[in-house]
């Protein structure tokens, strides 16, 4: 094993084939290789294959953007109509025990540190709850010993006194960890992998759990494992080469839906944002054009999957994305720690570029001629 590879002690080992299979593609693909008639090829097919989706992101594909983005449009009416799914985060501690050297929430940053205790989470839930939302989406910095499983656990039961459905952004568990959360209302996991490429990952990853990489690749598979009706995935465009992080990405999502039918797959697309860890952090590879390829691409490839859009981009480019590809939406989001109900306690995680109130998205979809959706989920 590299040093990226020897588990600690409290890590689960599964039997799993899943990293494998997605690093024998990624690292034998050449998107230099494909030509117009393979992204034609590609978009004159019913279904679209792993070859398919990689002539959907390859470089040449750009010059067909229109035709790409029609597709999609097609794949998400079908699939999803008018809906637009709303959600927001809520950030309940921002400690963390990760060297991660392009995060705000890096261990070695300077930063103000919070953690709310439960009195002021159930302050930040009511004040979401006024805005109309019946999602959320809990959120820690990856420190087990400042927000532990049973902190973690308190805070879904009492989100779950207010939302029909919530959502986990955590450091990874073990698989009877998640079957622990989901017995007590959590009902879905989001991890980003941040990277597939192993020496990236490596280089960007210097201290803590989230250091081991196949510890982290498997996540989701362990929140399976667990009963978890949901899992979330995700790379960090523009930390490594993007192309392969969304193509690994792809291909992680495809074979666990081959391996485990039953569970419910969501993707997201974020980019680099400024952090007080490098103000001058954001991709230069990755622009608007580049990130509405890769989620028409992602749109055609996996059509049944849900795809989160979130604050880190522009409203104009945010509007736009749900009509194509996306199908979900952040809204009156706060990266802090307290701001919801008007109290900072913590420094936020990064920069948002869409301010807008969940009221503000929800009227201009509406004139869009989108159905904004609050929630379609009923615990039984």
């Amino acid at each position: 094993m590299t040093n990226n590879e020897k588990y600690f002690p409290d890590m689960e080992i599964i039997n799993s084939d899943i990293e494998n299979k997605i690093l024998n593609i990624t690292n034998n693909t050449n998107f230099e290789k494909y030509n117009e008639y393979d992204v034609i090829n590609a978009l004159d097919k019913n279904d679209c294959s792993i070859e398919d989706f990689c002539a959907l992101i390859s470089p040449v594909a750009k010059k067909f953007i229109e035709q790409i983005a029609q597709k999609a449009k097609k794949e998400r009416e079908r699939f999803f109509g008018k809906n637009v799914y709303f959600f927001t985060p809520l950030y309940i501690s921002n400690y963390c025990e990760n060297h991660c050297i392009y995060c705000g929430f890096n261990c070695k940053n300077n930063i103000k540190r919070a953690k709310l205790n439960f009195s002021e989470i159930e302050k930040e839930l009511i004040a979401i709850k006024k805005t109309g939302l019946e999602e959320i989406l809990i959120l820690t910095g990856e420190s087990r010993k400042m927000s532990d499983v049973d902190y973690i656990k308190k805070a879904v039961e009492l989100s779950k006194k207010y939302f029909k459905n919530v959502g986990l952004e955590i450091y990874p568990l073990n698989s009877s960890e998640y079957k622990y959360l989901h017995e007590n209302g959590a009902d879905y996991i989001t991890v980003f992998q941040e990277t597939y490429d192993k020496e990236i990952y490596k280089k960007n990853h210097l201290k803590g759990h989230k250091s081991i990489y196949s510890y982290r690749l498997n996540t989701q598979e362990r929140a399976l494992l667990g009963n978890m009706r949901g899992v979330g995935f995700g790379a960090l465009l523009g930390l490594s080469d993007y192309k392969k992080d969304t193509l690994a990405t792809a291909l992680h999502i495809h074979f666990l839906q081959k391996k485990y039918p039953k569970g419910e797959f969501a993707i997201s697309v974020p980019r680099l944002r400024p952090t007080v860890a490098d103000l001058n952090i954001n991709p230069s590879d990755v622009g608007e054009l580049e990130l509405l390829q890769i989620m028409c691409a992602y749109r055609i490839f996996l059509p049944y999957v849900n795809m989160t859009i979130s604050t880190r981009e522009r409203k104009d480019f945010r509007d736009n994305a749900v009509k194509i590809a996306a199908t979900k939406i952040s809204a009156g989001v706060s990266t802090g720690i307290g701001e919801h109900s008007n109290k900072k306690e913590g420094d936020s995680q990064f920069e948002i570029a869409d301010s807008r109130s969940v009221e503000e998205i929800y009227k201009e979809l509406k004139s869009q001629g989108m159905q904004p959706v609050m929630n379609d989920y009923v615990r039984v």
